[in-house]
């Protein structure tokens, strides 16, 4: 008979799936703590003959996710309508507008190469965008059978419902997805080796201020955007010269992350003392070669050390 050992064992597989339903950090830790503990209390009613252990968990860790995105918003990458470049940034919107960033150390779990490229895919950006059109249930239906790789019938066990009635929400959950989101494969691996060189080169580019260089490594059409704020830049050109026209970032350093299934950075910035303090989190989208989004997640200083990032950076190199 399994025992509390065994339910705190799904706590990083249970952290990944309420992740990608609910799209927010803070809602997610929520989400799996509540999770955990019905597991705990219900455990002497868990019965190994209907279903497994796993499966119970996260048929709970659903009901949860579920009762939480009853009265939620969808939460956005970018907002619909984004503000004046001139003008100033305006108030934040509120968090729960926005998705949030996790690091792959919480959301990746696989060790098969194919599951691990699976997840990557699952959790991007992006894609986590395109989930926040699908009503939860059929999310739900979709993230169980496609990206954790649950059978049908432990998905309806999960999801309390017949096994025709999750395949027809499967399918069209797939349909919507399809609508919304990018090509699969169309993002470039991290691990790739001329990803890693574009990336060092846009850091060396980054921290020393340098226009010209970053040109060469920004796609035509890329978008930068600075969660909270309804505020993003389109277009190479556009993004450069908001750049260039700040020296907000001379100072700045990146240390690198491995984030929402791609390479991000830690950006840190100097005090009146010279000190780097952490700034934000930053996560890069790469195709083609180039550079196509860049996304500064703004008040996330705080959640460094999810990221094993140091507190501090010294004055001088």
């Amino acid at each position: 008979m399994p025992g509390v050992e065994d339910i705190e064992a799904l706590r990083g597989p249970l952290t990944g799936y309420c992740y990608r339903m609910l799209g927010s950090a803070a809602d997610t830790e929520d989400a799996v703590q509540e999770a955990v503990i019905r597991a705990h209390r219900g455990l002497d009613r868990f019965d190994p003959a209907r279903a497994s252990l796993r499966t119970w968990v996260h048929a709970i860790a659903t009901h949860v996710c579920l009762d939480m995105l009853r009265a939620a918003r969808r939460r956005e990458l970018l907002a619909p309508v984004p503000a004046t470049v001139d003008g100033e940034l305006g108030a934040p919107l509120p968090a729960d507008a926005w998705l949030e960033p996790m690091p792959d150390s919480r959301t990746v779990h696989a060790a098969d190469p194919a599951e691990v490229t699976v997840q990557r895919e699952s959790v991007r950006l992006a894609f986590l965008a395109a989930l926040q059109h699908l009503p939860p249930r059929q999310r739900a239906a979709l993230l169980l059978r496609d990206v954790f790789a649950f059978s049908a019938a432990e998905t309806a066990a999960a999801l309390e419902l017949s096994v025709p009635a999750v395949n027809s929400a499967l399918q069209r959950a797939r349909a919507t997805l399809a609508e919304h989101r990018p090509a699969p494969g169309a993002v470039a691996e991290p691990d790739d080796p001329a990803v890693r060189d574009l990336l060092a080169r846009y850091v060396a580019a980054f921290e020393a201020h340098d226009v010209a260089g970053l040109r060469a490594l920004l796609h035509r059409d890329t978008v930068s955007s600075m969660p909270p704020f309804a505020w993003w830049l389109s277009g190479r050109d556009e993004v450069l010269r908001v750049f260039a026209g700040s020296d907000a970032c001379a100072a700045d350093r990146l240390l690198p992350v491995r984030t929402n299934g791609t390479i991000g950075y830690g950006q840190y910035r100097p005090g009146e003392d010279g000190t780097l303090r952490p700034f934000a989190i930053v996560a890069l989208e790469v195709r083609d070669g180039l550079v196509t989004h860049s996304v500064t997640f703004l008040g996330t200083g705080a959640r460094f050390g999810e990221y094993d990032l140091p507190e501090f950076l010294p004055a001088h190199r």
